[in-house]
């Protein structure tokens, strides 16, 4: 779409010194050019409203002149598209739209006038070239006064004295000599072309010669019913449209000359209805041609996809031979690799048997040491306690962790950081005390000092230490903290609440061993549940003894062990009374383990746990506020571990329970009961997993079918193998109780074994 002039949405600038306004004859049409845009020609009418509007009879009246030029480029999918391209239904209704556009932009130009109550009508034509069409117009119309734009506002400049767009010199050089011409830019007047002045008979003669019908337009017809078809006007009412021939000789016309007219008239409709018809036929040829060459390029287009397709199938195929060859290859190199494994595992069982055994005599010898120099009243340095333990090189750390790899990290904490490794032939978790921290020295020291002289199945064992880097050997938990269990990390399956039960009891027997031991008690001074970590079945040791103290005999007093120091540990288990006055007691340890019944019970963290637990159990509804992933917890138990707990928790010490004598007696029970279900449990697990076999064939350590069953001092029947190195590598409890055993005999049971002797050879190996 294209306008005959050009304007700018600032304000008009103020009329030329001879812009003034000019009085025109009764009823004369002043012409004003407006662009699809209203700011692109409001200074425009603006001018010629100050130029031609009048008072009275005389004023003149204003034609509002929109030339339509259908575009040649429709807007497609973000593209442009030839128009001779798309349908004719597409192409209509763009046209439409286009005229829908213009019609409201002259709306505007219309409102524009009524504000200054001045009467103007609006028109539309349709002309492939603007300026042609404005041509054409001037002469069909007879126009005598035109308003357009000389140029762009961009282009202005005050030394502009003629039109500079292509259209305004067209219109300037080929409109009718007749017709008044004000070229106006930017709001100011830059050229006006005066009408030639020529007698009654030149002015007939080219009136003559332009063979014009005039139609009357009425003011209500829509700009769709306007059109411009091969440069002849047409009036596209509902009605037919009435049309009055304005006779070029102002004087009669003979009879003769009517019936030239009127032949002439028949000859230009008839030639227009054949015009009609072959552009119908042209259309629907080419309508055929284009279809044709659709399904011609659809034909090759299929065949260019079918044969992409064969290529693409044919390169498949081959690729999938290619990956057959080389899976038989990798199946027969696994293979090779797994038999080469089971060498491996066992030379490492051998190994592992061997280095265990070495750990027993060393302990022993230890122990020797430790009862002769308790006899001579000496005391055992650090220094000394690290002869007595293994001690490994700094390389050997390095290649183990792979030069501390963060990938082979497993916790970290203040006081430094822990990685798995493989040590020896052996898995271990080696912690790398932080250089950094003042403390990294004593801390060190610290737990050699402990763990190389207290053994017991629910402490962790520390294998051994490298002092030049500062790094502490123990065996590897492979099932990680209590507190990364009950945040269920890395998807890891809840803790019943038989589990956790018995989590509660290792823990207390750790305790109770702890603040027990002679000749000096000890005291965690550290216990939460990122210490306490879990081996593979889940039975609780405890760990993280680097702030530990051992109350020595120059730290007693008459009832109570304690020693001032400054609080150490995580502020939520933190005895209220050793964060006050800084004496560390054993009943230090008896606060934090409240804390750890209590997150065992409800699963949540120590934040406001205290207070969230007496409120339940003031108002009776501890049953909502128990963990509901470690299954239904029986109510007299869990009432009993939180009274436990709150007394445990007790701010005042003196109210603390004893763990010995209080806390163990309530937990041992429940402790034994929830032992008997475990069992019961993993045998039906095992069973199952095994497709049927007798849980009574199974060895409770390994499980796995027994060959070599013997029955150990708790009356559970192990395997010969698993049960001795179960015993010589220092264990003095069952491993399905974790009870004392009375004794270290093995009687074999012979029944079980034939039985099971008997079924391999039903059943088959």
């Amino acid at each position: 779409m294209a306008s005959a002039t050009a304007g700018s949405s600032s304000p008009p600038t103020p009329p030329h010194a001879d812009d003034s306004p000019e009085p025109s004859l009764p009823g004369e049409k002043v012409y004003v050019t407006v662009g699809r845009e209203v700011a692109e020609s409001r200074a425009t009418l603006l001018w010629a409203l100050h130029k031609f509007a009048g008072a009275g009879a005389g004023a003149a009246s204003f034609v509002l002149l929109h030339v339509y030029s259908p575009p040649k480029l429709l807007p497609f999918m973000g593209a442009r598209i030839p128009a001779a391209q798309v349908g004719e239904q597409e192409l209509a209704a763009y046209k439409k739209m286009e005229l829908q556009i213009v019609n409201h932009s002259l709306d505007q130009y219309i409102h524009l006038c009524a504000q200054g109550k001045i009467h103007a009508e609006k028109l539309v034509v349709e002309s492939d070239d603007v300026g042609q069409g404005l041509v054409e117009l001037i002469s069909q119309h007879h126009v005598t006064a035109l308003v357009m734009g000389a140029a762009a506002d961009m282009h202005y400049t005050k030394k502009m004295k003629t039109p500079k767009s292509r259209k305004a010199r067209f219109v300037e050089q080929q409109a009718d000599p007749l017709c008044k011409i004000w070229f106006i830019c930017k709001g100011t007047l830059v050229y006006r072309r005066k009408a030639v002045q020529l007698s009654h008979e030149e002015m007939q003669e080219c009136r003559q010669s332009s063979r014009v019908t005039h139609y009357s337009v009425e003011k209500s017809a829509s700009l769709s019913e306007m059109w411009c078809v091969a440069n002849t006007w047409l009036c596209n009412s509902i009605g037919e449209p009435q049309i009055e021939r304005t006779s070029s000789d102002p004087f009669d016309i003979s009879g003769k000359n009517n019936v030239v007219l009127s032949d002439l008239e028949s000859a230009r409709k008839e030639a227009y209805e054949e015009k009609c018809r072959r552009e119908k036929a042209e259309r629907e040829l080419f309508e055929a041609l284009q279809k044709a060459q659709a399904s011609e390029k659809s034909y090759f287009r299929e065949m260019k996809q079918k044969n992409e397709l064969e290529e693409k199938l044919t390169t498949i195929m081959e690729e999938i031979e290619s990956l057959t060859v080389r899976t038989d290859e990798l199946c027969a190199k696994l293979q090779g690799e797994r038999e080469q494994r089971v060498v491996l595992e066992k030379r490492s069982a051998h190994s592992d048997r061997i280095i265990k055994d070495l750990m027993l005599q060393r302990d022993k010898a230890l122990r020797e040491t430790e009862a002769l120099r308790s006899r001579k009243g000496e005391s055992t340095p650090t220094e000394e306690r690290m002869m007595h333990i293994t001690e490994f090189s700094y390389s050997e750390i390095k290649e183990a962790t792979n030069n501390f790899d963060h990938s082979m990290k497993i916790g970290e904490s203040v006081y430094g950081s822990v990685y798995k490794g493989f040590l020896r032939h052996t898995n271990v978790a080696i912690k790398k005390l932080n250089p950094e921290t003042t403390q990294t020295q004593s801390q060190f020291s610290q737990e050699v000092e402990i763990l190389s002289r207290v053994r017991h199945p629910n402490l962790v064992t520390l294998v051994g230490a490298c002092k030049d880097a500062q790094t502490l050997v123990y065996e590897y938990m492979p099932n990680g903290s209590l507190d990364d269990r009950l945040a269920c990390k890395d998807n890891s399956k809840p803790l019943s609440w038989q589990l956790r039960t018995r989590v509660a009891s290792n823990i207390c027997s750790a305790l109770i061993f702890l603040h027990s031991n002679k000749p000096h008690s000890i005291v965690h001074s550290d216990l939460k549940a990122s210490n306490i970590l879990l081996d593979g079945n889940n039975v609780a040791k405890l760990s993280g003894f680097g702030v530990s103290q051992i109350l020595t005999d120059q730290f007693k007093a008459t009832t109570t062990l304690y020693r001032y120091t400054h609080p150490k540990g995580s502020f939520v288990y933190i005895d209220p009374e050793y964060l006050i006055s800084g004496d560390l007691t054993p009943l230090s340890d008896v606060y934090s383990f409240g804390i750890i019944l209590l997150r065992l019970l409800t699963g949540r963290s120590g934040f406001g746990l205290l207070k969230e637990v007496q409120q339940a159990m003031d108002k009776g509804c501890l049953q909502a506020i128990l963990d509901s992933s470690a299954g239904e917890w029986p109510s007299m138990y869990a009432e009993q571990l939180a009274e436990l707990g709150l007394r445990c928790c007790n701010i005042r010490r003196k109210n603390r329970p004893d763990l010995q004598t209080e806390v163990w007696t309530v937990l041992e029970p429940m402790f034994k009961s929830a032992s008997v279900m475990i069992c019961s449990l993993s045998f039906k697990s095992v069973s199952e997993d095994l497709g049927g076999v007798p849980s009574y064939f199974i060895c409770p350590i390994v499980q796995d079918v027994m060959r070599d069953p013997l029955i150990a001092a708790d009356g559970f029947t192990y395997e010969a193998e698993a049960i001795r190195e179960w015993l010589d590598s220092g264990h003095r409890t069952s491993p399905m109780t974790n009870l004392e055993l009375p004794h270290r005999d093995l009687l074999p049971n012979h029944a079980l074994r034939s039985a099971i002797q008997e079924w391999l050879q039903t059943n088959g190996d």
